[in-house]
């Protein structure tokens, strides 16, 4: 029984870690600004995809909802935090969409069986990274009005870097689903 009891806890142990280090690589995505046309990106919808796929979908979803819990409660894990605020209040300003499209889409992209067809592959992380846009424009809308140009404001500026990001993933992606086989985790 005490034996039960420690693989338990190692499990335990193992999965905070893990989810820990995902915490971690989304805040340095969020901080981190890449000179790109027409706006600087960030790498953050390539780290949740990155998660979903290395992690799969439960240790994903643990890791960006640890991370999502870590800006509410005011840590400066968001891209602008702390200069444009912190907490609750920063959290649902006008990323809030984006930020609550990235639970879908690491959730999609950790459930996805990924094979050797790079098309599809391909079609799988734009079904995903899709639903951080979708809401993300929603949430926009609300906030902002519909009468404003939502799509030019809120996702036109990104689709080059999203489609950079998506071949990026697709490129990497025998190397992480050796990461998920490594950590046995699903």
């Amino acid at each position: 029984m005490e034996a039960v009891k420690k693989i338990e806890f190692n499990k335990i142990i193992k999965l905070i870690l893990i989810a820990g280090i995902g915490t971690l690589l989304l805040t340095i995505s969020a901080k981190i600004k890449i000179p790109f046309y027409p706006v600087p990106m960030t790498m953050q919808t390539f780290v949740v995809l990155f998660i979903g796929i290395a992690l799969g979908s439960k240790i994903g979803l643990l890791t960006v909802s640890l991370y999502l819990l870590e800006g509410i409660y005011g840590l400066p894990v968001f891209a602008g935090t702390p200069e444009k605020g912190t907490g609750f209040i920063y959290f649902t300003g006008p990323t809030m969409g984006y930020l609550l499209g990235f639970l879908i889409a690491v959730y999609f992209a950790g459930s996805f069986k990924y094979e050797k067809n790079l098309i599809n592959n391909f079609i799988k992380l734009l079904f995903c990274v899709s639903f951080i846009y979708i809401l993300g424009l929603a949430w926009l809308g609300i906030l902002i009005g519909w009468e404003k140009p939502i799509f030019k404001l809120g996702a036109q500026p990104f689709l080059l870097a999203e489609l950079f990001k998506i071949l990026l993933l697709l490129f990497l992606l025998p190397n992480l689903l050796k990461i998920k086989k490594l950590l046995k985790i699903t």
